[in-house]
């Protein structure tokens, strides 16, 4: 199947794309299209995490689980929301922990982590799409799956990657990644849900401290 992806990850996830499975995500979106249903992000941003970080520029990988499912939010990067969308509850917390930890660091006034991206920040979701007011509905669709791939993929091609597992869907993926050539950073999530446990994980400031243990540059987390 010929996908339209980022040269580097398309090379990385030939295999999956040829995989039964694969064509069955295909053919869901197309029959969701035809059925009226609305389905977020729109097609060109499905992808966006990967266009925006090559894999062999992937330093720091976060992990999500479900694009946002209100219309004008998704961005095909975790947490993320386009300019001139309000910034969601939990990326709130996330800036409420970097104004805390991180020095220097302001709130910024929109939800828009591009920056992050272009630096080796994958903004990953485990599903991919989502359909309107329904958080979940294409968990079963394969995307896990896809997505369980690009984390192995990371993990066999990359070196000294920080993943970023919040909550404990995130936290089980961690059995991916190989932990003696990767770090693994562990946290409550940070949606209000979670009772604010996320805040004092300190992890913009770890991360950082282990990409500079590396000779790689730190992330610059303002946006």
């Amino acid at each position: 199947m010929d996908v339209k992806i980022e040269p580097s990850w398309k090379a990385a996830l030939a295999e999956e794309f040829e995989k039964p499975y694969f064509s069955n995500i295909k053919t869901a979106l197309v029959t969701a299209r035809e059925e009226g249903k609305e389905v977020y992000p729109r097609g060109g941003l499905i992808f966006n995490a990967f266009n925006s970080t090559p894999l062999s520029d992937v330093k720091v990988v976060i992990l999500g689980q479900d694009p946002y499912h209100q219309p004008n939010q998704a961005m095909g990067l975790s947490f993320s929301v386009p300019l001139g969308v309000k910034t969601p509850a939990s990326l709130r917390n996330v800036y409420k922990e970097l104004a805390a930890t991180v020095a220097g660091f302001e709130v910024p006034q929109h939800g828009d982590l591009s920056h992050w991206a272009t630096q080796g920040v994958l903004m990953l979701n485990a599903s991919l799409t989502v359909e309107r007011d329904k958080a979940g509905s294409h968990a079963g669709i394969g995307w896990q799956v896809f997505t369980d791939a690009v984390i192995q993929a990371v993990s066999e091609h990359c070196e000294g990657v920080v993943f970023l597992l919040w909550g404990n869907f995130a936290k089980k993926k961690a059995e991916l990644i190989d932990a003696s050539r990767h770090h693994v950073l562990t946290a409550i999530h940070p949606s209000p849900l979670a009772g604010g446990g996320f805040l004092g994980c300190n992890h913009f400031v770890l991360t950082n401290q282990l990409l500079v243990a590396q000779g790689k540059l730190p992330i610059d987390w303002q946006v």
